[in-house]
């Protein structure tokens, strides 16, 4: 975002007239376009043994293509990209960050630190990911912020009328190219995220702050929230089923693959159909839920899971615990029991479990028009209505379907999750 705009960078330079005898300052290589350099771990290596690529610099439309072959030409594999950018360019950040995303690396942000001397391996030292920057670390399969690090973000605008935006005149196809642009982010961040959510956030937050303002830096929170960090610790004190941790890792790697719909994955118990979905009331995000069908007990039946983590909503007062989860398919009211709902002070999580007969399932599978509804209440907490779609479950469903059969008369032989008793 900072300093350019839709496949061109204009960087201002000062002509200075040299005079002889002058020493010459080495250039700031922050405002040079981005530079790659490939550290191999080192052979006394115990833990994180992964190589390191340190791209730091400005984004350019010519960077993608130059990491491209960077990549390439050394053959680097299950590498982590460290990232110590002011920004650049709004389309070669958004590149980079699908290539990367392709690539399947990991996104941090940090810059070399070569003061152990000649020749010794180089450490992360904290560095700023600024402007753009942060949506290419968006483009991390794994993405952390170590703490003395910085994201800083701000609105995307016209790299030639920067340095004064008020007063600078601006015609209907500039507007037309902002408006373009932003589409191209909403766009980018909703592949890049998938069912996690947190793009959204991340888009809404940095198109708060003018160009005439100092960029906005992201706090933890912001950062876990929008996805930027996905190293943060998990909330303590709520205690779910070991079941919940495979389906939830394997909803994890659903979405970072890009897929937004459902999905067939393999959890505690076996096959499941699963699908993240944001919980939201009138537009505000509050949380979000995975909603998962498994195989039944009965034959003819599918079990269905619900788990939700329902943030606090800026009252004095803590996050109420469920007290009702239902659901409609195909013109049918079904009703979960409710397993656990508990809180640490800040986020609620929540299990439900419910019985659905498979035709119902079948129906809602058959045609590209259906979806099936789920309503919450929550103590005083206003209620959630969220329509869901059935994109994916069509190819799905089939797999599922087989799996169940091959499993009937097991003991145990479904996925419903349970809650662990404290």
């Amino acid at each position: 975002m900072k300093r350019s705009w839709v496949g061109g960078l204009v960087l201002a330079v000062c002509a200075v007239p040299v005079v002889a005898g002058t020493p010459e300052l080495p250039a700031n290589p922050r405002v040079l376009p981005m530079q790659f350099v490939l550290q191999e771990p080192a052979a006394t290596c115990a833990t994180d043994c992964r190589p390191l690529v340190f791209a730091s610099g400005m984004i350019t439309p010519d960077t993608p293509r130059r990491f491209e072959a960077f990549a390439s030409d050394r053959t680097v594999r299950d590498a982590k990209v460290v990232l110590d950018s002011d920004g650049g360019s709004v389309l070669g950040a958004l590149a980079l960050g699908r290539s990367i995303r392709r690539l399947g690396f990991d996104t941090t942000v940090g810059r070399a630190d070569r003061s152990g001397g000649l020749g010794k391996t180089a450490s992360i030292a904290p560095a700023n990911c600024e402007s753009m920057c942060a949506f290419v670390l968006l483009g991390g399969v794994g993405r952390d912020v170590p703490a003395r690090s910085r994201v800083l973000v701000h609105q995307i605008w016209l790299g030639d009328r920067r340095d004064d935006a008020v007063a600078a005149s601006y015609s209907a196809e500039d507007l037309v190219l902002v408006q373009r642009d932003i589409g191209h982010i909403v766009r980018y961040t909703a592949e890049m995220t998938g069912n996690l959510g947190g793009g959204a956030e991340l888009i809404e937050i940095a198109l708060r702050i003018p160009p005439w303002e100092p960029m906005r830096m992201l706090t933890r929170d912001e950062l876990r929230r929008t996805g930027l960090d996905r190293e943060a610790a998990p909330v303590a004190g709520l205690q779910t089923s070991a079941a919940v941790t495979p389906v939830a890792a394997a909803i994890e790697r659903n979405a970072a693959q890009g897929e937004r719909g459902w999905a067939a994955v393999e959890g505690g118990s076996g096959l499941m159909l699963v699908r993240r979905h944001p919980l939201t009331v009138e537009g505000e995000r509050i949380g979000s839920f995975d909603l998962s069908f498994g195989c039944g007990d009965a034959p003819g039946t599918y079990a269905l899971t619900y788990v939700e983590r329902r943030q606090e909503t800026g009252r004095a007062t803590e996050p109420a615990a469920l007290d009702q989860v239902r659901l409609w398919i195909e013109q049918t009211d079904l009703k979960f029991q409710i397993l656990s709902s508990r809180s640490d002070g800040r986020q609620v999580e929540s299990i439900a479990v419910a019985t659905v007969p498979a035709p119902l399932v079948r129906a809602y599978a058959a045609m590209a028009t259906r979806s099936i509804s789920v309503q919450t209440a929550a103590g005083g907490e206003p209620a959630t209505s969220i329509r869901i779609g059935n994109a994916g479950i069509g190819k799905a469903l089939g797999q599922l379907e087989t799996a169940c059969d091959r499993s009937r008369g097991k003991p145990g032989a479904h996925a419903r999750l349970e809650a662990t008793a404290r």
